[in-house]
């Protein structure tokens, strides 16, 4: 391996400046780790002082000397024992000639490594939580402006019935506020792997507190008070990677809903439907080929992040399945990069969708024109209800707006008007039971949208007041 240096003259992954925040990069951060190390080091030291088994000097000792970090000598010592943990035990130790040889007592690796990857993964979705708040926020009001303004519905890609653009925003809606969900039941439920040592039986431990009247449950439980973290009950060498697996699948799932909101956006924003856009800067350019583009490139960006968030999850799950016994090193160098690209593509995705939907373009003409041209298909369903109710033959009336619909198709795909509203009201057949001015207004597909403004608003209710929830707790 190589400590550096590390500049654009190098591979630089594209999450260590491209996508991602600054704050979560700082969570994943090589030093971040580093220092979380030491901050658990030292607690362990001073549960241990509290016990007897070292002296409160040393514990201070280490205390005192936990900052500043020395990235270099670590990487030298590494680069001699193969060992980043006791590399850094060894660094650490240089700096505390009082405590220097009290560092890591009774513990193996992953007591510090996996207890300051449940921390870091807390940190993260912490960051995570309030992003997408600020998204279900941001598309509850989307909804409730949008919630009565009607355009057609698709299904199969294929004008179907009359929605109201606040409804269609519901459905992502939904989404997040059952992400949002997930997202707290699992932050709300890590754990770390506390202190069990090699083999998960704090062994270790219980034979260093033999004769202190303090049991290894109780040391384990005073090195993890400082941190707020609970142990897991049972371990092996590592806290069961059943948990980071469940943590990648939730990102994932968070990633989905982005996916289907990036993916849509790209549909409405086609020429043909024309009814939405992303936000699109005065210098921004779309092709270097093309002047005259204007790609949407955050939402195309949110699907590409997303498909490879999407894959994170079944290399957790292979790290849970192949952790044979009581543990192997199949998840170890996976690990270094999926927890904290996971994090930085979910962190990257949410903050491209609150751009977008902040700047987000509606063309209210677009949805007109989209009503006026496919609508009135989809009104048929009423004049066929309509007719029935007044003693019509719900089959004859089927064939005979089915004849007069695939005729207005094939007058479209000429580039003629829809000719369906004349043919229908006209039909002598339909004004046996209604008159013209009925059917011409049964075909206005505009208020054809049953109820969902309401259940807009409903939703909307709904998610305000589980953000309200939020805030107080």
């Amino acid at each position: 391996m190589s400590a550096g240096p590390f500049d654009h003259e190098t591979y630089l992954s594209p999450f260590t400046w491209r996508y991602g925040s600054d704050a979560m990069r700082h969570v994943w951060s090589e030093a971040h780790k580093r220092r979380t190390w030491r901050r658990i080091w030292v607690s362990l030291a001073r549960a241990q002082a509290q016990a007897g088994l070292v002296t409160q000097a040393q514990a201070d000792d280490l205390a005192e000397h936990a900052e500043p970090l020395d990235m270099a000598r670590a990487h030298a010592i590494e680069q001699e024992i193969k060992h980043d943990l006791m590399a850094e035990v060894k660094t650490f130790a240089e700096r505390c000639a009082i405590g220097g040889g009290i560092i890591h007592l009774g513990a193996t690796s992953m007591d510090i490594e996996d207890n300051a990857d449940a921390l870091r993964m807390a940190e993260a979705l912490k960051l995570l939580q309030a992003q997408l708040s600020e998204l279900v926020a941001l598309v509850a009001d989307l909804c409730e402006t949008w919630a009565d303004r009607p355009t057609m519905a698709f299904t199969h890609l294929q004008p179907a019935e009359p929605t109201t653009i606040g409804y269609r925003f519901a459905q992502l809606l939904w989404d997040l506020m059952t992400d949002l969900e997930d997202l707290r039941a699992v932050r709300s439920s890590l754990k770390g792997k506390g202190f069990k040592g090699a083999t998960g039986t704090s062994a270790s431990y219980a034979q260093l507190l033999q004769g202190t009247g303090t049991t290894p449950a109780e040391l384990e439980a005073a090195v993890l008070a400082p941190f707020a973290l609970t142990p897991m009950p049972v371990a092996t060498q590592t806290y069961a990677r059943k948990q980071d697996f469940r943590v990648l699948s939730m990102l994932a799932s968070i990633g989905q809903s982005l996916y289907k909101l990036a993916a849509d956006l790209r549909l409405l924003q086609s020429p043909p439907i024309g009814e939405m856009a992303e936000p699109f800067g005065s210098k921004q350019v779309g092709s270097s080929a093309m002047p005259f583009k204007r790609n949407p490139i955050n939402a195309e960006n949110i699907n590409s992040l997303t498909r490879l968030l999407a894959a994170l999850p079944r290399v957790a799950w292979d790290n849970a399945a192949h952790s044979y016994l009581e543990r192997t090193l199949d998840d170890s160098a996976n690990r270094r990069s999926t927890l904290a690209e996971a994090c930085l593509i979910t962190d990257e995705s949410l903050r491209r969708a609150t751009r977008i939907l902040r700047g987000i373009r509606v063309d209210e003409r677009a949805s007109d024109r989209l009503i006026a041209v496919y609508g009135t298909f989809a009104a048929t369903e009423r004049v066929l209800m309509e007719l029935v109710k007044r003693g019509a033959s719900r089959q004859e009336l089927h064939e005979l707006i089915r004849e007069h619909s695939l005729a207005a198709w094939a007058a479209l795909r000429e580039g003629r008007d829809n000719p369906l509203v004349g043919a229908l009201s006209g039909d002598s057949r339909v004004l046996a039971l209604a008159t013209k001015d009925e059917v011409v207004r049964w075909l206005d597909a505009s208020d054809y949208v049953g109820d969902a403004p309401e259940r807009t608003r409903a939703l909307v209710a709904e998610a305000r007041a589980t953000l309200g929830e939020e805030v107080r707790a």
